[in-house]
């Protein structure tokens, strides 16, 4: 055994040294449709303007004054009821993580539907909490008497609620969401990542529960690269989270970004409407090809099921497609294949390149 073995061994958790890192897919020269990134470039004027603006960055310096700009303006962006804040994260994970710091308690416990975004558990698993996974219905809805179960037993720090829902990118039943708010020993956070393409949206209800953070990501907006993400709720709470944050988090590179394309949210409005369309098309085309069931989805991206996902994910890499195979993430997602909906060149040549894979 050699000697970095040894420091392994002793001193790296063995927990971590079991687990699977996240996986990034390697997309050189594919038609990239796994990780439900909005497809469309800036348009060159706007290009431009941006290279300009971040030139005159001062890199040189600690970010500052502007990461309070960017926080109002995503406050206004996103209507924030009064009385309550928004903190910022380098994107949706970071704050996901923050929040199992925060509430690291002795005994705390995640509780989350399954299948669902991988990293609630694993934020779990990094920080040494428990993590409960609820399946959810057949149908992929919320099953309701075993979440309250799971609230009753397990008593959890933290419930994770997304709407709508990775991978099956449906909303759940808003009445029986509002049941397990109620029930909710401890916070509960709604994660509204693909809120640009959902028909509903809970920042309304804010105001109504202090207990309730709402997460929200502007990688689905149509800034993927730049990593913000921000999570809001009432002050006192985030106050408190807000201080397990580490300075700095957000370069100053990415808020200019970021407040460059909130200036502009209209072009990004545009490509929104455009996504929602082609998820339209998709399903509609989905349900033509022999042996495929497109399931409902109100984000941008459609969860269907094949006759052979392995088959049928493999024949579209060699196609040049490059989508995401959960069919092994979850019993539910037995043969499904995760689609992203991208530009209409990309989602024809998708469906030709299914079609001939089946």
């Amino acid at each position: 055994m050699s000697r970095l073995d040894t420091v392994m061994a002793r001193w790296l958790r063995q927990d971590v040294q079991g687990m699977h890192a996240y996986a990034v897919q390697d997309s050189t020269g594919m038609i990239k449709l796994d990780a439900m990134e909005n497809p469309f470039r800036l348009p060159p004027a706007l290009q431009q303007a941006l290279g300009e603006r971040l030139g005159a960055v001062a890199i040189n310096r600690y970010p500052g004054a502007r990461i309070d700009t960017l926080r109002e303006a995503l406050a206004r962006h996103a209507g924030l009821p009064e009385g309550r804040a928004l903190m910022l994260g380098n994107g949706s994970d970071e704050l996901i993580s923050l929040l199992a710091m925060a509430c690291d308690v002795p005994g705390a416990t995640i509780v989350a539907p399954l299948p669902g975004f991988v990293m609630y558990q694993m934020s779990a698993q990094l920080q040494g909490l428990n993590f409960v996974g609820v399946p959810l219905t057949a149908d992929f809805e919320l099953d309701e008497a075993a979440m309250l179960a799971a609230l009753e037993a397990h008593q959890p720090a933290l419930l994770y609620i997304a709407y709508p829902n990775n991978p099956t990118a449906n909303l759940f039943d808003d009445r029986i969401v509002e049941r397990l708010i109620e029930a909710a020993p401890g916070l509960v956070v709604i994660d509204e990542a693909y809120q640009p393409f959902a028909s509903r949206s809970y920042i309304d209800r804010l105001a109504r529960h202090e207990h309730v953070l709402l997460m929200r990501t502007m990688s689905k907006f149509g800034l993927a690269g730049v990593r913000i993400g921000y999570m809001m709720g009432a002050e006192r709470l985030i106050a408190q989270i807000d201080k397990v944050r580490p300075p700095y988090n957000i370069s100053v590179l990415n808020a200019e970004a970021a407040l460059f394309a909130l200036e502009h949210a209209d072009e990004f409005a545009r490509q929104a409407a455009v996504l929602r369309e082609e998820r339209a098309r998709l399903i509609e085309a989905l349900k033509g090809l022999p042996g495929v069931t497109p399931f409902p989805s109100e984000a941008n991206m459609v969860l269907v099921r094949v006759p052979d996902a392995d088959r049928a994910f493999a024949g579209l890499k060699q196609r040049g497609v490059l989508v995401k195979n959960v069919s092994r993430m979850h019993p539910l997602l037995a043969a499904c294949l995760r689609l992203t909906v991208g530009t209409p060149d990309e989602n024809q040549r998708m469906i030709a390149a299914l079609r001939e894979s089946l």
